[in-house]
C-alpha cells in the first residue's frame, strides 16, 4: 500500500481571525523502486534530502520480480502514484514511446549531466534511441558484471610454482579473457571439489545474456547497430563467434550441474570454495566482504571483466536510471531533486551510504577506490560497460537470445556461428515486425 505523506494539517481548515481559511499541505516526493539494499540507501539519502529542503522522499518499493509489472500498471493507468521511478535501462524504449517518462534531454543538457556522469553510464542509462542525443533519466545506481577470486588459491606458493611451470608466465589477477580460460583450467579439480570458475547460466531472464555479453564484448562484438538496427554480419560476426566459443569453454570449468546459475549460485561459489573465481554483479559484492556471510572473506579479492583477444575491454552493464514520471503532479520538484542528486557533495554521500554511484569525480577518487576491496575494479569497469538493446520488444530479443544461446553454452548443441547465425535470423525478423527495419 502506498504509504501516505501528506502533512496531518493537510485538509484541516484553519480559521483566521479575518474568516479566512488555508490549508498546510506538506511537500512530498515519491520514488519507486525494487526492494533491496540499494532502495534502502536511497531513503537514508531521501532523509538527508528532507532535513535540507524540507520536502518528504518516501521510497517505496516492491520485490524484484513485481517490479516491472506494478511500474507499468501504473504507467498505463497514467496513474500519479509515483513522482520518480529508478527502473531497468531495458525500459527506456516503452517508457519513452509509451509517454510515460519525461523527456529530459534539456536536463542533461543544462545540468552538464555528461560531465558529470561517466558518458557510458549516460548513453546506456539515459539515451534513447541510441545515439540520438534524447535522454529519458539520469544514472542513478551504478552496476555491472565483474569477478571474485580466492586470493589465497592464486597466492599459493606451491600454486603459482605449478601454474607457471604449465602456462610458462606467473598466475596473478587475469588481464585477459585467455590468462582467465588458463586459470579456469588450471583450477578445475573435480577429484577435489574444487573447479576453476562460476558463470551466469540462468536462461529465464537475463542471466546468460549478461554472462555472454561480459565476452561478446570484451571480444570487440557487438549485438547489432543501435541505430539502424542491423544484426546480421553484427551479432555473428566473427568476433561475436569467439567470444561465444570461449564462454562455452569457460562452461567446461564450472562445479558440476551449473546449468541454471545466477547472482546467488555465483556468490555461493566463493562463500562454498567452489570455485577460484566467480562472475557477479558488483551489487552482490558487499556481502562477500562480510565474514558473517562469507567465511572466506579475507581471501576474496576483485577484478574488472578482463580485455579480450584484441585488447577491448568491457563489460554487460547492469544497474538503473532515475526518472520522473510524465504523470506525477510534482514534476518541478522531482527536477529540484534531481539536481540535487547529480551533485559531487551528493554523489559523495550516495557512494558512502553504499550506493553505487556514476559520477566520474567520485569514482576517480582515491578516497572511493580505497573505501571497498571492490571499488578499484567498479571504477574500472564503469568508464567501459554496454548493454542490452532498450527497445520496447527487448523482452522478445532477449527469449530469443536465451533459447539460441543456452543450448549451445550448457550442452554443445550444434557450432557458435550456426547459433548465432539462428540469432541474427529471429532478430532481424522482430525488427521488421515491428517496423524498425525493412
Amino acid at each position: 500500500m502506498r504509504k501516505l505523506v501528506t502533512s496531518v494539517l493537510a485538509g484541516i481548515g484553519l480559521t483566521l481571525a479575518c474568516g479566512t481559511s488555508v490549508y498546510a499541505q506538506e511537500k512530498s516526493l515519491t520514488i519507486f523502486w525494487a526492494e533491496w539494499d540499494p532502495a534502502n540507501y536511497l531513503q537514508e539519502l531521501g532523509n538527508e534530502y528532507e532535513k535540507e529542503t524540507g520536502v518528504k522522499i518516501t521510497v517505496e518499493t516492491t520485490p524484484w520480480a513485481d517490479f516491472q509489472t506494478k511500474a507499468f500498471t501504473e504507467f498505463n493507468a497514467k496513474g500519479s502514484a509515483y513522482d520518480l521511478v529508478v527502473g531497468d535501462s531495458q525500459w527506456l524504449g516503452a517508457a519513452s514511446e509509451g509517454g510515460h517518462y519525461v523527456d529530459l534531454t534539456d536536463f542533461v543538457k543544462e545540468n552538464k549531466v555528461l560531465d558529470k556522469m561517466a558518458p557510458a553510464t549516460v548513453k546506456f542509462y539515459s539515451e534513447y534511441p541510441g545515439n540520438s542525443g534524447k535522454y529519458w533519466s539520469i544514472p542513478a545506481e551504478g552496476d555491472a558484471v565483474g569477478w571474485a577470486y580466492r586470493k589465497d588459491w592464486f597466492e599459493d606458493p606451491k600454486e603459482m610454482e605449478a601454474f607457471k611451470a604449465k602456462y610458462g608466465y606467473e598466475l596473478a589477477v587475469p588481464k585477459t579473457f585467455k590468462e582467465m580460460t588458463d586459470i579456469a583450467e588450471f583450477f578445475n579439480r573435480p577429484d577435489q571439489n574444487r573447479y576453476g570458475i562460476a558463470i551466469y547460466t540462468q536462461n529465464q531472464y537475463d542471466g546468460l545474456a549478461m554472462g555472454f555479453e561480459n565476452a561478446l564484448f570484451s571480444y570487440g562484438g557487438e549485438l547489432g547497430d543501435f541505430s539502424t538496427y542491423k544484426v546480421d554480419g553484427i551479432i555473428n560476426s566473427d568476433k561475436a563467434v569467439a567470444a561465444a566459443e570461449n564462454y562455452r569453454k569457460l562452461f567446461g570449468f564450472t562445479p558440476p550441474g551449473w546449468t541454471n546459475a545466477f547472482f546467488v549460485e555465483n556468490n555461493q561459489a566463493i562463500t562454498e570454495n567452489l570455485a577460484a573465481m566467480s562472475m557477479n554483479y558488483f551489487a552482490f559484492f558487499p556481502s562477500l566482504i562480510n565474514e558473517a556471510s562469507n567465511p572466506n572473506a579475507k581471501n576474496t579479492g576483485f577484478f574488472a571483466n578482463p580485455a579480450g583477444p584484441g585488447g577491448e575491454q568491457f563489460a554487460a552493464l547492469g544497474g538503473q536510471g532515475i526518472s520522473v514520471v510524465s504523470y506525477s503532479n510534482n514534476k518541478e520538484e522531482a527536477m529540484k531533486f534531481l539536481q540535487w542528486f547529480i551533485k559531487d557533495e551528493t554523489q559523495k554521500k550516495w557512494a558512502a551510504l553504499g550506493g553505487y554511484t556514476c559520477n566520474k569525480s567520485v569514482l576517480e577518487s582515491a578516497e572511493f577506490q580505497n573505501a571497498t576491496p571492490y571499488n578499484k575494479a567498479f571504477y574500472d569497469t564503469m568508464f567501459k560497460v554496454k548493454d542490452f538493446w532498450a527497445v520496447p520488444e527487448y523482452a522478445e530479443l532477449l527469449q530469443q537470445l536465451n533459447q539460441r544461446v543456452y543450448p549451445y553454452i550448457v550442452n554443445g548443441d550444434g557450432t557458435a556461428k550456426d547459433m548465432l547465425d539462428a540469432l541474427a535470423k529471429d532478430w532481424d525478423a522482430t525488427f521488421k515486425k515491428y517496423g524498425r527495419v525493412q
